[in-house]
């Protein structure tokens, strides 16, 4: 098992050595007792001093691009993080793959191996040659989707999300499988697609799952749920992935308009914990500290101004000159919070050390010098 483990860690980074964002690669698996095909798609800038999620996707030879090119594009807007994306061609092998008993509907035959075989080769190999973050992604489409289910079922769940495209699913799992996401204690993400001109086998199963998902209340799972108007088995899954990637990736991408009306304003408590929630649950689910973005930092100030929560304001000063600590954020706001608080000189003191910092975003020199003269000409100094 040793030797064996060490060919395949090795084949995969002769393959792998180069810095080629995007490489195909023919891995031998001891679990499948044959080899494999894969496409490994590393950031460009890709640094081990970082984690990166993993997205593995099943039937890679014609979603592995598809994939690919969409977590790029959130990526690049920071709507998600910089990932791994590792695809598995299943071209003539994703039925024997995907075997299941008719008896119960789960992996059978080959089906177990091909299962063992992502968990206990594939990804061990690639966590051993790029660090991974915590989270982890898998993509289907029709069996393959039904496929990537059966990962639920395991005590320490391999992955944190799963991308359903036209599930073909094997017998009982539109029910098992609902069942199974009510009872799960980890933070879950689940996104379920079909469309008007889907196969109808296809189209009624996955209805039935979703009406079963009305009666599941578990705040650990966040499912989404998309029937597409216009496409068909195919197009669901063109259609399906960046809708998927979109709202998986929620909680990382910067506070949007939409959001600080329906969201942030309407927060019960301090308007400043809402920030702070919102990037321990990034650190907690990805494994890595996000910088707060300066759009999140200017959505909370203006948060404060609009609640009046001056605490927030004096929270958020400090959580400034910790993310921004050369420039005048941190000291702007908390000289804004003495000024409200009625503190007129501590105010004009605080003004005049973020006037020695660099100027950023709507803060200027000249704004902070606006800031002192008006506090002298108010107090007569």
């Amino acid at each position: 098992m040793k030797n064996t483990t060490l060919t395949c860690v090795v084949l995969f980074l002769c393959a792998l050595i180069s810095n080629a964002q995007t490489t195909s690669s023919t891995i031998e698996s001891f679990k499948l007792a044959e080899k494999r095909d894969i496409q490994l798609y590393v950031p460009e800038d890709y640094s081990a001093e970082k984690s990166y999620p993993l997205i593995v996707v099943l039937d890679a030879d014609y979603l592995f691009d598809i994939v690919v090119a969409n977590s790029k594009f959130y990526a690049y807007k920071d709507e998600m993080p910089k990932s791994i994306v590792v695809g598995i061609n299943q071209r003539d092998t994703r039925y024997e793959d995907c075997f299941y008993s008719d008896e119960n509907g789960f992996p059978d035959k080959k089906g177990n191996s091909f299962f063992e075989f992502i968990g206990m080769e594939l990804i061990p190999m690639i966590a051993k040659n790029y660090n991974l973050a915590n989270f982890k992604a898998i993509v289907g489409h029709g069996t393959t989707a039904n496929f990537s289910n059966y990962y639920l079922f395991k005590n320490n769940m391999l992955f944190n999300a799963y991308i359903e495209l036209s599930p073909t699913f094997a017998p009982s799992m539109e029910r098992n499988t609902p069942e199974r996401l009510g009872a799960i204690e980890a933070m879950t993400f689940y996104y379920l697609a079909t469309s008007e001109n889907d196969e109808k086998e296809n189209q009624q199963r996955i209805k039935v799952f979703n009406n079963t998902m009305k009666d599941i209340s578990n705040d650990n799972v966040h499912y989404y749920f998309d029937e597409f108007e216009n496409a068909n088995h195919y197009g669901v899954a063109s259609y399906g992935i960046p809708k998927a990637l979109d709202k998986i990736f929620k909680v990382y991408k910067p506070i949007s308009i939409e959001e600080y009306k329906k969201e942030v304003l309407a927060y019960e408590g301090p308007i400043v914990e809402y920030l702070t929630e919102k990037y321990n649950t990034i650190e907690t689910l990805f494994g890595f500290k996000k910088q707060v973005s300066l759009n999140d930092m200017m959505a909370i100030y203006a948060g404060t101004k609009k609640k009046e929560d001056l605490e927030s304001l004096n929270e958020l000063s400090k959580i400034a000159k910790k993310e921004y600590p050369d420039t005048m954020l941190g000291f702007f706001f908390e000289a804004e919070y003495f000024e409200q608080m009625g503190e007129p000189k501590k105010a004009m003191r605080t003004y005049e050390k973020a006037f020695g910092m660099e100027e950023i975003d709507f803060l200027t020199k000249d704004l902070a010098l606006e800031r002192i003269d008006a506090l002298k000409a108010d107090f007569g100094w």
